[in-house]
C-alpha cells in the first residue's frame, strides 16, 4: 500500500544538536546530570576512607573517566565538531550503552563496598553515610545513563 508521506529529510539538520540546542534537546540534557551526578559520585567515594582499594578503586576509575569523556563529548557537541555525520549518532549510542555498563558494575561494586564496611564497624557512622549517598548517586547515574542510551539508541535507529 503507497502512502503520500515523504521519508524525513534532514539535509543540514543533524541528529545530534550543537551550540545552546544541547542544552535543550532531551537526551543530550542527560549529560548534565550525569556529569554532577557523576562528579558528586567520585567526590563521595575520594572524601570517605577507602577500605577495599580494589573495588572502591573501579568506582573512582569508572567515574572519573566517565566524567571526563562525558565533559569532552559534551564540549564536543557544544562546539558542532560533528558537524551532522551519522556516525557521531553511532558513536554517541555505544558510548551511553558502555557507560551505563560501567557504571553499574561500579555501583554494585561501591553498594558491596558499603554493606562489607558496616559489617567491620571500624567505620565512623558519618563514613557510613558518605558510602550510602554514593551508592544513591551511583545507581542515579546509572539510570540516567541507561535512559540516555535508550534515547541515543532510537536516535541512532531514526537517523539517516
Amino acid at each position: 500500500m503507497a502512502t503520500n508521506a515523504a521519508p524525513p529529510v534532514y539535509g543540514d539538520i543533524s541528529p545530534l544538536p550543537s551550540g545552546l540546542r544541547t542544552f535543550t534537546s532531551f537526551p543530550d540534557f542527560l549529560m548534565i546530570l550525569e556529569f554532577v551526578f557523576g562528579g558528586l559520585v567520585w567526590i563521595l567515594v575520594a572524601s570517605t576512607r577507602v577500605l577495599f582499594p580494589i573495588l572502591q578503586g573501579w568506582v573512582m576509575f569508572v567515574s572519573i573517566t566517565l566524567f571526563i569523556c562525558t565533559t569532552i563529548l559534551l564540549f564536543m557537541y557544544i562546539v558542532g565538531a560533528h558537524g551532522g555525520k551519522a556516525t557521531w549518532t553511532t558513536l554517541d549510542a555505544f558510548y551511553h550503552y558502555v557507560a551505563s555498563l560501567f557504571y553499574l558494575s561500579a555501583s554494585v561494586l561501591q553498594a558491596y563496598a558499603t554493606i562489607v564496611a558496616a559489617d567491620i564497624r571500624n567505620v565512623f557512622f558519618k563514613e557510613y553515610q558518605e558510602n550510602i549517598a554514593a551508592v544513591v548517586f551511583s545507581f542515579l547515574v546509572t539510570l540516567i545513563y541507561v535512559i540516555h542510551a535508550v534515547a541515543s539508541l532510537i536516535r541512532w535507529k531514526r537517523s539517516p
